[in-house]
């Protein structure tokens, strides 16, 4: 039932309605979406070749594998958060109640420029790979931006429907995409280089040579998108148990798929060769080490696929990133109307068409500006994108230890000592050690000098998101106390603007 924002006396009146549609995604509906968000195809094919031609570490698959448990150990205290606080803000949401909510605005701006970052991105990514596709197949020579075009046309229609029609899209898509990456994986294990299967870069002992830092930098980015189960956790059926279910599903399914198909990848190449040849083929890299073995319509399909794995991804984070401005237009933070959903659909309305039309603008920028759209705007945005998410990670992990320590009362009281402490403090420890890594070699995961501007740019726009978020909470703090004590509040933030300032439930909760 949508919730009226409208408070008797005292408050501001909105007509809008500020519910998302409950109860319409299942735990595999969620798993779908989220894995789609983390475009495993497209890693594998993509970020795995990366990785190792930018890093010239051989331990890509055992970087994957190390970064699923540190994660997985940040998902236990994650999850639980995600059984008290339900809010399609997430991470916003968390930072807030753990540690403030001047810090949780600051997190909201880096929230929603990492997600533009990782969405918008994903665009050049598209239009530059359909675009080489439709010349090799058919012919048809059509510009990055028009291919690009297209997928933004079906998004921005699909991003203000059932989020469930979304979900069913994602899910077919990902099955094909995980059955061609798995189908050549045994291809590539089927024939190794010199006859024999080695496990050269699984090896543990990989993770600590030279540039074992960018290695995990390059990993992280793979697995954005798995975090984003908190945030449709307004709309999931039985969200405390189901949420929690489908981060870990996802986290285990996407860290076996990425190290598996990657460990592949270097069978078939030799632990000696596939950093060469990844630096040569870049993302064809995948395709040449099957194309001996494959007729040629399995090589078609996968590259149709390796398109369909980055559209998934763009539709996925166009989500993500609506309800991050949605859950802000709810709160008041933001304008109102950003905060409206449809009335049929449920979906973040304004949210999304905004959405669409940042992404339409840098669109127009890139094509007038006439810039490589794989390494300007795909690579670059998409690195900055996952070291944003990365820094949400960090401060959510603290922000976990914040609040359990200040909440033991009632059903918190009951919550182990594992979830509460431990866990979350064993993942702030190891994220905190790879943000440092990430922000220490970020010339490399950009491929310029190291007194480039690009090497100081790109990190120093979070930190002006966060200074601005913070700027912004310190004045509606003054100038409009009933907004400021609805930040991070999700569908209870029109309640407490009605409260007075001195009630027992503003002086205990977040400040």
């Amino acid at each position: 039932m949508p919730v009226s924002t409208a408070p008797p006396t005292g408050g501001y009146v909105s007509k809008i309605d500020s519910a998302l549609d409950q109860n319409k995604l299942t735990v595999l509906t969620v798993i779908l979406m989220v894995i789609a968000a983390a475009a495993p195809f497209t890693v594998i094919g993509g970020g795995a070749t990366a990785g190792w031609a930018v890093t010239q570490v051989l331990g890509i698959p055992v970087a994957y594998v190390a970064m699923a448990v540190v994660l997985g150990i940040f998902s236990v205290g994650y999850t639980e958060m995600s059984r008290h606080i339900v809010n399609s803000g997430a991470f916003y949401a968390y930072v807030t109640q753990g540690l403030g909510r001047v810090l949780g605005l600051s997190s909201a701006g880096v929230a929603v420029l990492a997600y533009n970052f990782m969405q918008i991105g994903l665009y050049g990514g598209f239009g530059a790979v359909l675009k080489g596709f439709l010349a090799d197949q058919w012919g048809i020579n059509l510009a990055w931006w028009v291919c690009a075009g297209i997928a933004w046309a079906v998004i921005a229609v699909l991003g203000v429907l059932s989020i469930e029609f979304s979900g069913i899209v994602l899910g077919v898509l990902l099955g094909a995409e995980v059955i061609i990456a798995l189908i050549f994986s045994v291809v590539e294990l089927a024939h190794p280089a010199g006859g024999t299967v080695t496990f050269d870069t699984v090896n543990p002992s990989q993770l600590f040579s030279a540039g074992t830092g960018a290695a995990l930098a390059t990993a992280v980015a793979g697995f954005v998108g798995f975090e984003s189960t908190a945030v449709y956790s307004e709309e999931t059926r039985n969200a405390k148990r189901n949420i929690p279910r489908a981060t870990y599903l996802s986290l285990l399914i996407i860290g076996l798929l990425y190290a598996f198909c990657s460990w592949a990848m270097s069978v078939a190449a030799g632990p000696d060769k596939i950093v060469e040849m990844s630096t040569a083929n870049g993302t064809e890299t995948m395709f040449v080490l099957v194309s001996p073995h494959l007729a040629e319509i399995w090589l078609v399909l996968g590259h149709a696929l390796f398109i369909t794995s980055l559209f998934a991804a763009l539709l996925a984070f166009h989500n993500t990133a609506a309800r991050y401005t949605f859950a802000l237009g709810r709160e008041r933070v933001l304008f109102a109307w950003f905060g409206a959903t449809g009335r049929r659909f449920r979906a973040p309305l304004w949210g999304s068409i905004t959405q669409s039309i940042l992404a339409l603008a840098v669109l127009a920028i890139f094509a007038l500006a006439d810039k490589d759209p794989v390494v300007y705007l795909f690579f670059w945005w998409t690195v900055t994108g996952g070291f944003g998410v990365l820094i949400l990670m960090t401060v959510t992990s603290v922000a976990i230890l914040a609040y359990f320590m200040r909440n033991r009362d009632g059903e918190l009281a009951e919550v182990s000592l594992w979830r509460r402490f431990i866990a979350p403090g064993i993942g702030a420890v190891l994220l905190l050690a790879v943000l440092i890594v990430t922000i220490v070699e970020f010339d490399t995961l950009l491929g310029v000098k190291p007194d480039d501007l690009e090497r100081y740019l790109f990190p120093g726009l979070f930190l002006a998101a966060a200074v601005v978020g913070a700027v912004w909470a310190a004045f509606l703090r003054s100038a409009n106390p009933d907004t400021y004590r609805g930040i991070g509040q999700g569908v209870n933030a029109a309640l407490l603007s009605v409260q007075p300032e001195d009630t027992a439930a503003h002086r205990t909760g977040p400040r």
